[in-house]
């Protein structure tokens, strides 16, 4: 399989090279993100797409000066909705209804099901449900990047109150989850760059139940 190959590929590449990645791809990359699958097909979070190169540098030391963050052609932030709220959960449903042609009372039944689940509990426990769907489009992004041999390092390592503030993503409702840096490998001066890819063997990983 071309996923399995293009999977060995890719590696968390520590030293980028400050090549712009064209647009394009980036726009290919931004897609698969936006089409992959979450829960109940909500949507609960946001890409930001940074290209300026100041405000990268602002970003860097709140992320523990990792040079990828200024050296990468674009920063991704992925941030999730800090709660679910009815207007939210309305405003995904009419415009699935407005997508499709149908009339929006088509999703109420499901609508007030998903209301009834989500807004009883606390706003934390929604973020956390929230920044889990947003780790799937996190990976589709990490794969389409390697399809597409941008290299892109995958980084939890920041301080996402610092970083929030910095965005004013409270204002937005938002809550930073991930980076993703998307460049090219610096291959002269990245360590990891010819290390053996390893991951726990499959008799290990895996656990087949008949």
């Amino acid at each position: 399989m071309q996923l399995l190959e293009t999977l060995k590929w890719r590696y968390a590449t520590k030293k980028m090279n400050g090549e712009p990645v064209p647009q394009e791809k980036v726009d290919r990359i931004l897609e698969a993100a936006q089409l992959a699958p979450t829960s109940s097909g909500l949507q609960p979070f946001k890409i930001l797409v940074i290209t300026n190169s100041e405000l990268k540098a602002k970003i860097q030391p709140i992320a523990f000066n990792q040079s990828q963050i200024i050296d990468g052609s674009h920063l991704l932030v992925f941030a999730a909705w800090d709660n679910y709220t009815a207007e939210r959960i309305d405003n995904v449903f009419a415009y699935t209804a407005s997508e499709r042609g149908v009339p929006v009372s088509t999703f109420e039944d499901y609508s007030n099901r998903l209301k009834g689940l989500y807004l009883s509990r606390p706003a934390q426990v929604n973020f956390e449900h929230a920044a889990r769907q947003a780790y799937i489009a996190f990976g589709l992004a990490i794969a389409a990047a390697a399809e597409l041999r941008v290299d892109a390092t995958p980084m939890e390592g920041f301080d996402n109150a610092a970083l929030d503030e910095l965005l004013g993503l409270p204002q937005q409702g938002l809550k930073s989850v991930t980076l993703l840096p998307l460049g090219y490998r610096d291959a002269e001066n990245d360590w990891l760059v010819n290390q053996k890819k390893v991951r726990i063997p499959k008799t290990a990983f895996f656990s087949q139940i008949a």
